[in-house]
């Protein structure tokens, strides 16, 4: 289910008190990028260490955390052949 309208986008406050003018740590996944983040540097927890992300106009109205993956890749090894 979506939030409601009238309420707008969920941004934590934690998030908006950050200045913008140091490193912004981003620890809240769950917040929605707003346009005041645009041309911003920001750090977004994983879960185990921070993934620097560039926020761009297409951005806006995602949230953080679709952009800091959680869950590592699965590596399959490739198959060799034998030499008979």
């Amino acid at each position: 289910m979506t939030r409601s309208v009238w309420k707008g986008p969920f941004v934590d406050v934690s998030v908006l008190q950050q200045s913008f003018d140091k490193r912004i740590n981003i620890w809240s996944r769950r917040s929605v990028i707003i346009p005041q983040f645009i041309n911003q540097q920001v750090y977004i927890y994983n879960g185990k260490t921070f993934v620097s992300l560039l926020v761009t106009e297409d951005m806006v109205g995602h949230k953080f955390g679709e952009f800091a993956m959680t869950r590592k890749r699965a590596l399959h090894k490739k198959k060799v052949k034998k030499k008979k």
